[in-house]
Formats: C-alpha cells, sequence, structure tokens
C-alpha cells in the first residue's frame, strides 16, 4: 500500500502560515479609581500577560535609593542567563507611604485589591529609555497617575534589525488624579534591544512606573499549547526525514 506524502511546496506553506502572527501582542487594562491599590482591569491584563511567559523577574526599584537618578541598572532574569537594562533619561526614583501617593503616583509593588503598601517607584517627567544588553521579546509594567493632565505615554521599540516600532499606550486622556494602567506586550516574531518612552504632555503631565517585567523569547510560553514556528519548522524535517527513508527502503 502506498503512502501519499505532501509535496515541500505544502509543507513551507503550512510553515509560513504557522509562523505569521500578529506582533506584537499587547496586553492592556486600565482603572480610573484604584484608590491606591492594584485590581481591576490592570490586574487582570497583569495576569494574562505573566500567564504566557515562565522564569521571568520583576524590577520594584526597591534596591534604588529614594532620589536616585538615571543612569539605573535594572536586572532580570533571562532564559540563558541574566538581562541587564540601563535606564537612561529624565526622571528619579521616589519613596512613597502606604495608603497615599505623590501627587497622584504612588507603588504597585506588594499592593493588592484590599491593601496599599509603602515603596518606590520610577517618577519620569518626559522621555526615558531603556537599552538591554540581551534582546528581549516581552515588556510589562504598571502606570500610575498617567494622562490626568492630557499626556500619553509612547513606546519606540527597536529590534535587533535597528528598526523602530512606535506604540501608543491607550490611557485615558484628562482622566482621574492617581490612576492605575498596565501595559505589556509579547513579541514572538522579533527581539528588542531597547525600548523609548515618550509622553506627549513631557514637564507637566508625570508618569509613574513600577513593577517591570522583562522577558527574552526562551521565556514566552506557546499559547494553549500550540507549538511555536521552531518547533513546527522541527516537526516539517521529521516529516522530510522519514520521507526519505521510506524512499530508501524501497530501493
Amino acid at each position: 500500500m502506498k503512502t501519499k506524502h505532501l509535496p515541500m511546496c505544502s509543507i513551507a506553506a503550512m510553515l509560513f502560515a504557522a509562523s505569521v502572527q500578529a506582533a506584537p501582542v499587547v496586553f492592556f487594562g486600565e482603572n480610573q479609581s484604584p484608590d491606591h491599590k492594584v485590581s481591576g482591569n490592570p490586574l487582570t491584563a497583569r495576569n494574562s500577560f505573566v500567564g504566557q511567559l515562565t522564569g521571568v523577574g520583576t524590577e520594584t526599584f526597591t534596591g534604588f535609593t529614594s532620589g536616585d537618578v538615571a543612569p539605573l541598572a535594572l536586572s532580570f532574569p533571562g532564559s540563558g542567563g541574566g538581562i541587564t537594562g540601563s535606564l537612561t533619561g529624565i526622571g528619579a526614583v521616589l519613596q512613597i507611604a502606604a495608603n497615599t501617593d505623590s501627587a497622584g503616583r504612588y507603588n504597585t509593588t506588594g499592593a493588592g485589591p484590599a491593601t496599599s503598601t509603602a515603596g518606590k517607584v520610577w517618577v519620569a517627567q518626559g522621555s526615558f529609555s531603556i537599552a538591554f544588553n540581551t534582546a528581549i521579546s516581552a515588556f510589562g509594567f504598571y502606570g500610575t497617575d498617567i494622562g490626568d493632565f492630557n499626556g500619553q505615554v509612547t513606546l519606540t521599540l527597536r529590534d535587533t534589525g535597528g528598526n523602530d516600532t512606535l506604540l501608543t499606550v491607550a490611557n485615558t486622556i484628562d482622566g482621574n488624579n492617581a490612576s492605575l494602567l498596565f501595559w505589556g506586550f509579547i513579541d514572538t516574531t522579533k527581539a528588542y534591544t531597547s525600548i523609548t518612552f515618550g509622553n506627549t504632555n513631557a514637564g507637566t503631565d508625570f508618569f509613574g512606573f513600577d513593577d517591570m517585567i522583562v522577558g527574552d523569547r526562551g521565556q514566552i510560553q506557546p499559547p494553549n499549547g500550540v507549538p511555536e514556528p521552531g518547533i513546527l519548522a522541527l516537526l516539517a524535517l521529521g516529516l522530510v526525514g522519514a520521507r526519505t527513508v521510506g524512499r530508501r527502503r524501497k530501493a
């Protein structure tokens, strides 16, 4: 009995279709009245983001002294070793007491739906950048007090080829004081060497950033158990190998 084999062009088409994805995938949630806590849409968005990653770490800014300015050395675990991020730009680390804020910015580390804690946060007065020693494919953060003075956050992602991708955070414009949002992205097709944060109303609308999460390509989990393109490629090579062995046996 003869076994039918897929032509190589069909296998290539299958691999191409599997590898074409909308990239990057963005995770976003906002709460205009969080009362210095972490709950609702931001927490849901963060959980969805972290749920697709493994072995990642969080920069909480607790290792810095209140009043520290850039450059700051950020540290994260990676799939092949540590990832270092060099933060440069305008801003400062600020210590904030529990159950309160500093002109709307507050600490999110350890805060939950029913509690608020003291801690530190990076407060940006304008643009700042983070350059990574190892290219990353996932990045997320909590942002506080964003948009109450009409500012909007933008992120420019520079990939390993030197190309820039501009993304705009859909934060509420002219919203409440001390609002909370989570924003993150996962990209299974590209890796990035730096991220630059922009502020459309820099100098007037100050933003707070906390609990930054970074992941490299090896820390992204396939959604719903679906194999990644690289795994599909290996499976295709296996099929080609099996076809070759079959031909040799017939010879």
